[in-house]
């Protein structure tokens, strides 16, 4: 995937990281899920689509609370760790840019999409959603990244980062309300938002995982590069971090209504 206003047009591909994604990226605390469900949404009784789901971390995590889930992402590698990782749930994958869904008209009650709402064609995604979603329906875009400057394990690791993947656009994140495009509020009400901090726990080996398995790094480097920046983080954690520790990090979703 390129996109020019990304990593200055520099090329990544998730299912590159698939396998370092499956095992580092599921770091989600219970609070995260926890916040959404307490606003009623993806619940028993609910149908609900994830967008983007990469390796059904949402999904799979979520599953407990009843819904009945559908999942979508557009790269091959990531649908399979996800099947994998969920066998026996009754959760549906599908393989393919969110773009190009084509679901029946009141299909879900509830569409989710975490850590990939930038990534969208948000005009053509749009209508697709309307269409998808029952009458009063919802949208709930989330995210949740470390803050590099609140957090200096987090912030060494960055600059690291950085030096590889110089124009890399996923550095330097800071505690901000949750940002929802102009274009949504012609179909959608902006019912709800929520921004907070939390504590998410890593040893050195989790921590190196789930850097390697950001955009920046696996998602976007040759084989020699991550190996070398690897190599070089490995010997900076043994540095600078315990071997378990907590990552101050920011997390935020919003509820959008249909109309």
């Amino acid at each position: 995937m390129i996109n020019e206003q990304i990593d200055g047009g520099k090329a990544f591909d998730w299912g590159k990281t698939s396998e370092d994604y499956a095992k580092f990226r599921d770091i989600y605390p219970d609070e995260f899920y926890e916040r959404i469900v307490r606003r009623g949404l993806c619940v028993s009784g609910q149908s609900v689509l994830d967008l983007g789901t990469g390796t059904g971390v949402i999904p799979r995590n979520m599953h407990k609370y009843g819904a009945k889930w559908t999942a979508v992402d557009i790269a091959e590698n990531q649908i399979e760790q996800a099947r994998r990782l969920s066998e026996g749930m009754g959760i549906d994958y599908v393989c393919l840019p969110v773009e190009e869904l084509d679901f029946p008209e009141n299909s879900f009650d509830v569409i989710t999409a975490c850590q990939c709402f930038w990534y969208f064609n948000h005009e053509t995604l749009i209508p697709k959603l309307c269409k998808m979603l029952k009458q009063d329906g919802f949208f709930v875009p989330m995210e949740m990244a470390w803050l590099p400057f609140e957090d200096e394990i987090a912030g060494q690791s960055e600059e690291l980062v950085l030096k590889y993947n110089p124009k890399w656009t996923g550095a330097g994140m800071k505690p901000h309300e949750f940002y929802v495009p102009e274009c949504y509020f012609d179909k959608f009400e902006l019912v709800y938002h929520e921004e907070y901090t939390l504590p998410v726990r890593f040893t050195r080996e989790s921590w190196n995982g789930r850097m390697k398995a950001c955009r920046g790094v696996g998602a976007s480097l040759s084989d020699h590069e991550v190996a070398e920046w690897e190599k070089e983080h490995i010997a900076l954690l043994e540095k600078i971090a315990p071997e378990e520790f907590d990552v101050k990090h920011f997390a935020a979703f919003a509820v959008l209504k249909k109309l």
